[in-house]
């Protein structure tokens, strides 16, 4: 499958996630603060911490998680002050849940 990009109107690609995976992480208010705060703007992981209200260490469990499940990605940079900075970034675009005959499925479609 093609990527997309956002002026294109194909279909996504998709993270393989299992829904069970992607169920506990969303069913943490953490996660979902932090992963909130990355949708909106690329951030390093102090500003993440800020935005989401939570500690810098949650921050980092919460972005490693999302990172291991392919919701999230991040790029090192050297910042003005030459020390290296990581910035997160969520890869995921749209995320949904469907319950069908008893039966409960997630998808979630990648940016590009």
């Amino acid at each position: 499958m093609r990527q997309k990009s956002r002026h294109d109107h194909t279909e996504e690609p998709a993270a393989n996630v299992p829904t069970e995976k992607l169920l506990d992480l969303f069913g943490d208010e953490y996660t979902r603060r932090v992963f909130e705060a990355v949708s909106e703007q690329p951030r390093g992981g102090r500003a993440v911490a800020e935005v989401a209200d939570v500690s810098r260490p949650t921050a980092y469990r919460r972005l490693n998680e999302l990172q291991d499940a392919g919701l999230v990605t991040s790029e090192c940079y050297v910042a003005p002050d030459g020390h290296h900075r990581e910035q997160f970034t969520a890869s995921a675009e749209h995320i949904s849940v469907s319950l069908d005959d008893g039966e409960v499925e997630a998808t979630v479609s990648l940016s590009c």
